[in-house]
Parts: structure tokens; sequence; C-alpha cells
């Protein structure tokens, strides 16, 4: 959880039960239950392919399997789409819902050897995938991400927290916890978007067996680049997840009570189809409140157990206190040598062969190197050929401190698309009113005013 980077993980799933998870051994598990499939373009226009803009259809992995591999589909499920043209995506399949009657197969994904005791399966996502099918870029506002590659390879486009002015964030589509960027960053158009130039792309292609850690708030865009591909993911919850469900909340309320103001019958423009939840303000006012009090309830319960533990700590130095002259009977070389060991404990880097940094990559597009689906193997190479972060970090904190510049240009490069359009959309408004810097400041502000009851 200390890592401030992405980074794979090479041999913690080798005996994992999960890792025979192919689609076809999906496919006998599952006996023929019908799950929802995005389809979407086998295109690379500079447009992102929104999940509002995509069709869906209800099948089999059967049916899929058979699609896949181009056989006639005049009577399936996918009849009116073309394999040529389109890519199919079962994606966010929750374990508990898709294998709701076997509740023994949790236990084939052991997340509890990364150290979080317990978790398995129960908390975990399924996706299925064909050649092309992506995620479009996103930031999640919720915990940080462990990702275990099954079948297939899939490539990620990774941009760290800080490059969130460059990414122009936006929340239409409307989906809780999930803020999208404007931009197709496989084909971006820079005529538009002329700050992201400036964000650093990390790439990374996860094969098989291993698992990618997903810092929190780091942009991703995810695409499969063989045939068929399985991914097994969960989300960790955080503590800044309690203030972050405050930020989502006012986020809610006010991209619902705009969109439904503005065209109250057609929420799918803008509501993504993965929000089943009404979008009433009365609900969405519920929303907050329980957010707030369950902040609030945190609160409570980590002062309790912070006073508990400082009354332990306090017993525990008490009943060494009677020892400690025997500690101070160390000399002093033997101090500084313990120091010296300590000191070169913490410098010590946590990679090595089976930890691999996600490093800034090239800068030059995938389309550019001759198409997405193509590997280059140079996946873990950085700027130079070089693993080295010297350079890296210099550049993150230039960066940084143009960060609030970024925003005000941002603004500009959107209203100077159209010089003679003076005309704001409600979608302009909403890009400035849930900025997550702008939610983030009145979250704060919601709770310090709160506060004063507490």
């Amino acid at each position: 959880m200390s890592l401030q980077q992405p980074a794979i993980f090479c041999n913690m799933a080798f005996d994992w039960p999960a890792q025979h998870w192919t689609v076809k051994h999906l496919s006998e598990v599952l006996h023929g239950k019908q799950i929802r499939f995005r389809m979407g373009m086998k295109r690379t226009d500079t447009v992102p392919q929104f999940e509002t803009t995509c069709g869906y259809v209800e099948a089999t992995l059967e049916e899929f399997l058979s699609w896949n591999c181009d056989q006639p589909t005049i009577y399936g499920p996918f009849r009116d789409y073309d394999h040529s043209k389109f890519w199919a995506y079962a994606d966010y399949k929750y374990f508990v819902s898709l294998f709701d009657d076997k509740a023994d197969i949790f236990q084939d994904v052991i997340w509890s050897d990364f150290g979080f005791p317990g978790r398995n399966g129960r908390e975990s996502t399924l996706w299925i995938g064909s050649m092309g099918a992506h995620t479009p870029c996103h930031l999640d506002s919720y915990g940080c991400n462990l990702v275990f590659q099954v079948q297939g390879r899939k490539r990620w486009h990774l941009f760290p927290p800080e490059d969130t002015p460059f990414l122009y964030p936006t929340r239409i589509p409307y989906e809780e916890s999930s803020v999208f960027s404007k931009i197709n960053v496989v084909n971006p158009d820079l005529k538009r978007f002329p700050q992201f130039c400036k964000a650093r792309r990390h790439m990374v292609t996860l094969n098989p067996g291993q698992v990618l850690f997903v810092p929190r708030h780091w942009w991703h865009y995810v695409e499969s680049i063989d045939p068929v591909t399985v991914s097994i993911n969960s989300w960790i919850e955080l503590e800044e997840d309690h203030q972050a469900r405050v930020e989502e909340a006012i986020t809610r309320m006010l991209v619902c009570a705009l969109k439904t103001a503005e065209d109250p019958h057609n929420t799918r423009a803008w509501l993504n189809p993965t929000e089943v939840e009404e979008t009433s303000h009365e609900v969405n006012c519920r929303y907050l409140n329980r957010a707030v009090s369950a902040l609030f309830d945190h609160y409570r319960t980590s002062k309790v157990v912070e006073i508990q533990a400082l009354r332990t700590n306090r017993e525990d130095m008490k009943k060494e206190g009677s020892d400690v002259h025997n500690h101070m009977e160390v000399g002093q070389t033997g101090g500084q040598d313990l120091l010296l060991g300590m000191g070169k404990q913490e410098a010590a880097s946590p990679f090595g062969p089976d930890l691999v940094p996600v490093i800034l990559g090239s800068e030059e597009l995938p389309s550019e190197r001759g198409g997405i689906f193509e590997g280059d193997g140079k996946d873990f190479v950085g700027e130079g050929g070089e693993h080295s972060g010297k350079l890296h970090c210099t550049k993150r904190q230039r960066m940084m401190s143009k960060s609030e510049d970024a925003v005000v240009e941002q603004i500009s490069s959107n209203s100077s698309m159209a010089p003679s359009q003076t005309f704001i959309s409600t979608d302009d408004l909403l890009d400035c009113l849930v900025n997550p810097q702008v939610t983030r400041i009145v979250a704060q502000l919601l709770i310090q005013g709160r506060s004063l009851w507490f």
C-alpha cells in the first residue's frame, strides 16, 4: 500500500485456482447463464467510445465464443454485430451476482496473499472481452485497484493523478466513482485538447498470471490486444474513501439536477447504463446525508480506536519502563550501526524481478508504432531505455507546479475551439462545477460546517 506508482506482481498468483478461468472453463461453470455484453466499434477516431454510445446484448459465453470465432450468427444475439467491425465486452461482472449459486468459487481468488485477510472472489469483478474491447480513460474515485490477468493480454495506459488537468476531466456520462477523460488517449485530438501533450503516459502490457497494482486516482485506459481476454479485479478500500463518497454525492446531486432540468425524458444521453438507481433530487439528498453521516460515524469509531490504542501503548510503556536502563547500556557505536542499518532498510527499493514498476513510457502513440494491437516488447522500458526514477521525479515536480495554470489553460482551450460561439451549455457548466478539484473543496467546506455539531 506504500507504492506510489503502478507495479506488476509477477509470481503471486501461480497457485490460484482462478488461473485456469478461461472463457471456455467459465462457460461450463455458468451453464448457459446469460450475461450482458457491451458492443463497440473497432475504430480509432478522436472521440472516446463512452458506454452511452455503445450497444448491448444478452448472451451466453458459448454464444460469445461462437461469434468471436467468426461463425455465422444469423439467428444469435450477436446477429446485428459484424465481428470484423465490432468488439464485445462483458465488463463489471460482480462475482456475487454472477456466481450467486456457486459461493464456493469465491475461494479460487486469493487476494489474502497480498495482505488482505479473508479477501477473495466475493469482493471481485470479472471482465471478459474480445480484441479491441476497451474501457475509456478514467480514474476511480474510490480505493486502489488490483487486477489479475487470467487469459490473453491487455495493454494499460496510465497517467498519474497530478496530470488530471491535462486529461480534461468530465462527469458526462455520469457514473458514480468514475471520472472520465474527454480524450481518446490512443488517438488524441491535440488541437482541441492541447494540454494533453503534457500528460505523462505510463504503458504496460499485462500478461496472463500477472497482477497489476493501480494506486489511488491513477488515470487508466485499458484495451484487449488478444482475441479473448479474461481479467479479475478488486478495488481495495482506503481511508480517503469516506470523504470521497461525500464528494461523489455532491457530484451526483448537481449532475442529476442540471441534466434532468435540461431534458427530463432523456437520461440515457448522460447517465451511464451502469447507474440503475433513481436520480430524483429527494433520493440524492438522502444519499448525500447518508454519506456525511457515515463519514462522522467513521470519525467517532476512529477516535475510540485511537484512544484505546493510546491507553494500550501507555500501559506497555509503564510495563517496559523498568527495563529501559538495560537498553541504555547499548554502546554508542552499536547505536550508530543500528541507525545506519535502519537508514539502509528505509532506502531499499521494493522492486525486483518479481515486482516490476510501471515507469514513464514512450511519448510515441501506439497508432504511430503501427496499430493499437501491436506489442513492441518495450513495455517496461522508460525514456532513454533505463529504469531510472530521478528524471521522472524532477519532471513530476515541474508538472505539479504548473497544474493550476493548466486548469486555466484547459478552460481557455475549450473556449478557443469555436470563438464565434458564446453559448455555454449545461455540460460546460457541469465540467466546472463537478471538476474533482472543486468538489473536493465543496466537500471539505460541507464537512467543516457539519463538524460544528460533532
